[in-house]
């Protein structure tokens, strides 16, 4: 069974979608036609400890704490789409990182001579864990901020609660 709780938070409601176990899917309740799992949930159920785990780690995220913890994840996707978002998990809170640089670190791991950006950006854009799996963080390779499922005015608003300012980028 799918189950879903709502999360409010400061830029606007978000869909928790859970297995009863694991954290599927987070994503801002007007990106959800877009992405179906939400929709798909059979249950509304906020009484999940997941959900319990992902408010706790949300609420200290939006209060300008670093989490040191990570609710339980299920991660659904290719094996492309997996390694991308693996590498997204382990940008450094406070830092970004360009697509051209994710796409040169997936060819590593993938065996291939290169790999396209866009190809990342499409990678990034399926993500189905926003902010958890901070997607917020990949950003040009001049560090400007292009797309976000959310809206870019919330890519700005994330960034700039984890201190970056004018694109500075890990790697």
């Amino acid at each position: 069974m799918i189950y879903r709780a709502v999360y409010h938070s400061p830029l606007g409601e978000m869909y928790m979608v859970s297995d009863g176990k694991n954290l599927m899917a987070l994503d801002f309740v007007e990106v959800v036609p877009e992405r179906p799992l939400g929709e798909q949930a059979e249950k509304l159920d906020a009484s999940l400890p997941v959900f319990a785990t992902v408010r706790q780690w949300l609420d200290s995220y939006f209060q300008g704490g670093r989490p040191d913890f990570l609710p339980p994840l299920s991660l659904e996707g290719t094996p492309f789409r997996r390694a991308v978002w693996d590498i997204m998990r382990r940008i450094p809170y406070g830092m970004t990182v360009s697509y051209g640089k994710i796409a040169a670190d997936v060819a590593d791991i993938l065996g291939k001579r290169r790999m396209s950006a866009q190809a990342v950006g499409g990678a990034v854009g399926h993500n189905p864990i926003a902010i958890i799996v901070p997607c917020h963080r990949v950003v040009g390779s001049d560090g400007s901020l292009t797309g976000y499922a959310g809206g870019l005015w919330r890519k700005k608003y994330l960034l700039e609660l984890e201190g970056i300012h004018g694109g500075q980028l890990a790697r």
